[in-house]
This record gives C-alpha cells, sequence and structure tokens, in this order.
C-alpha cells in the first residue's frame, strides 16, 4: 500500500510517519502531485496557523489538488481545518470540502485546548473498535461546531466535531499520533479503508 502524507511546511508529519511505521507500514512525505495523486492512502497534516498554512498550500498548487483527491484522505488537527469553507483564524478561505466553518473558542475556556479529551457519537467506520468516550489528544484554539458531516464530538465550553467525513475525505480535530492506542486504532482503521 502507498501511503503519502502531505508536506506543505505545515506539520509534525514525523510523527505521524512514526505512527504509521508502528503499525507496519511505510509513508512517503511528499508534495508532489504526481505521488500523492498514485498513492492509496492521503494523509492531510496541520499544525500551526490556517492563513500561512493555506498559503503554503497555495503556493504549491496543492490547494487545488486536495480536494481533487478520489481516494480516502485523513485531515489531521490544522489538516481537517482546511479542509472546511473558511476559518476565523487568519480569516482564512479554506478548501472547502466540508460544509462547515472553523470559529474560536469564546472566552470562557482556556485556549488552546491542550490534553486528553473524551469523543462521542461515533458515526464511521473509522472508530470501528474504538469505544465511546475514549480519551484522545487535543491541541487547538479554534473548532469546527456539529455539523450534518460530524462523524464523532467532544465538549470543551461548546459541543464541537472530532472528527468529520464527506465521501473519501476524513478529518479529524484530535492527533491520532499521540493518541495513545484509540489514536492507534483510528490510523489503523483509516489505512484498512
Amino acid at each position: 500500500m502507498k501511503i503519502a502524507i502531505i508536506n506543505y511546511g505545515a506539520g509534525n508529519i514525523q510523527s505521524i510517519k512514526f505512527a504509521i511505521q508502528r503499525l507496519g507500514f511505510e509513508a512517503v512525505l511528499s508534495s508532489d502531485e504526481v505521488e500523492i495523486r498514485n498513492a492509496d492512502k492521503v494523509i492531510f497534516p496541520g499544525v500551526g496557523e490556517a492563513s500561512s498554512a493555506m498559503r503554503m498550500l497555495r503556493s504549491t498548487g496543492l490547494d487545488k489538488v486536495i480536494p481533487t483527491l478520489r481516494q480516502p484522505v485523513l485531515g489531521i488537527c490544522l489538516g481537517m481545518q482546511l479542509m472546511c469553507e473558511s476559518s476565523e483564524e487568519g480569516n482564512t478561505t479554506g478548501l472547502g470540502i466540508f460544509h462547515a466553518k472553523v470559529v474560536k473558542f469564546n472566552n470562557t475556556v482556556k485556549v488552546p485546548q491542550i490534553g486528553w479529551n473524551k469523543i462521542y457519537d461515533l458515526k464511521s467506520e473509522l472508530f470501528e473498535g474504538v469505544a465511546e468516550n475514549e480519551y484522545v489528544y487535543l491541541v487547538h484554539s479554534f473548532y469546527v461546531p456539529e455539523c450534518k458531516e460530524t462523524i464523532a464530538s467532544s465538549e470543551y465550553g461548546v459541543e464541537f466535531t472530532t472528527a468529520i467525513k464527506k465521501d473519501n475525505f476524513y478529518g479529524v480535530q484530535f492527533h491520532p499520533e499521540k493518541s495513545s492506542v484509540a489514536g492507534e486504532k483510528i490510523l489503523k482503521n483509516f489505512l484498512d479503508l
């Protein structure tokens, strides 16, 4: 199986690569359109700020490539947020894959949310074998409100989307590569799609 991790200068891509290796697979880090299109699975990571990450995607042309991919694609953290229509962070226009807008947590909670949180209302093959109220690891100041594409939720001052799906596109707000046994299971489920 060919697994491509999109390398566009935003992300903790090495930790994702190591998590995939622990599952017995190899992944390539790539910004090459042909290599990405020819992969069986694509992982779209992201750590950082939305508007600068979108600038990097546009500068490589990957902003046009990602929405047209046909194989399973998993956006992680900022990667998931960039797959939405827009983000309040830097007033950013996203890739428009998910019909959702990314908003900032209000000032009633400490931001960023850093640490472990429960996920529930699990609604996808991505969560096969993962228990309701399992803990995953999150680091974020912005979130996707619940919407019709939500496949898992969490609560931090408000209920929000921790996972989202549309067609062949999946997104998770948490970091599966840092989420212990549950995260490993979710990554394995993605690779098994």
